[in-house]
């Protein structure tokens, strides 16, 4: 019975390992390093006008596949829901994830992160361009989304505004396009992409919380080499004034 249970104790070691996500050695001998990105959140990640993947988000996967497997075409990319991120990673369907995920203590009991590359935080984005700072959207109705962080941080900073729950960014922009809010509060990133297509809108400069958005990798000391190379990529990257550049030219701050 004692060895039955050894047997079936190794096979079920066998089989959750083979269902993690590739550590250097293993995406090194298959030559493809597969990263979990957004496919819908300009300037992040989006598909451009001939259809292919572009965004600071993209630019920085190709450098880690350039930096591990050396080339920047080294690399495959699996557009990713944000409720399927995390799982993606856990269940070995992705070796990295580099799609618009903030750094929180909740998320790294679960996964570690290599590398700050952007602040983001909660933005504003308003229809009317006279209205540039905070002092002018006190007694205003902004359309914030139903459960996420930027409520806290309007409530915060405007605490006389009104918010209207929204269920979707698409919902928020729609009721901003037709004057009926003033306002919308979402992350900096994704107001800062819509902008650039509506530039009829303002986006203001300040930001009413930060965010660091890391990469995001599996828990595990097989994965300690994976996470130097990946850090060492955005800390060369910052020391050499690429990522800096990165910034500047999708329009990020």
């Amino acid at each position: 019975m004692l060895k039955r249970l050894i047997s079936v104790g190794i096979i079920l070691c066998l089989e959750i390992s083979s269902a993690l996500a590739g550590d250097l050695q293993e995406i090194q001998q298959r030559g493809k390093l597969r990263v979990g990105v957004k496919d819908h959140s300009p300037p992040l990640g989006f598909y451009d006008s001939q259809g292919n993947l572009a965004g600071l988000e993209i630019d920085l996967a190709r450098e880690i596949a350039r930096d591990l497997l050396g080339s920047p075409d080294a690399v495959e990319f699996y557009p990713l829901l944000n409720q399927d991120r995390i799982g993606s990673l856990l269940e070995g369907k992705v070796d990295i994830i580099i799609a618009g995920m903030s750094i929180t203590a909740s998320r790294k009991r679960l996964v570690s992160f290599a590398g700050v590359y952007y602040l983001d935080g909660t933005g504003i984005v308003t229809a009317n361009s006279q209205r540039k700072t905070l002092e002018d959207l006190r007694e205003t109705k902004i359309a914030v989304l139903r459960e996420s962080g930027a409520i806290a941080a309007v409530k915060s900073s405007l605490p006389t505004a009104q918010l209207i729950g929204v269920n979707s960014y698409q919902e928020g922009f729609n009721l901003l396009q037709t004057n009926q809010v003033d306002a919308m509060a979402a992350d900096y990133s994704i107001l800062k992409g819509w902008t650039q297509e509506h530039p009829l809108y303002s986006l203001l400069s300040e930001k009413l919380s930060v965010a660091p958005l890391a990469v995001v990798l599996p828990k595990g000391l097989q994965y300690n080499e994976l996470y130097k190379r990946v850090t060492r990529v955005i800390t060369t990257g910052k020391q050499s004034g690429w990522l800096s550049e990165r910034l500047n030219y999708w329009g990020l701050p």
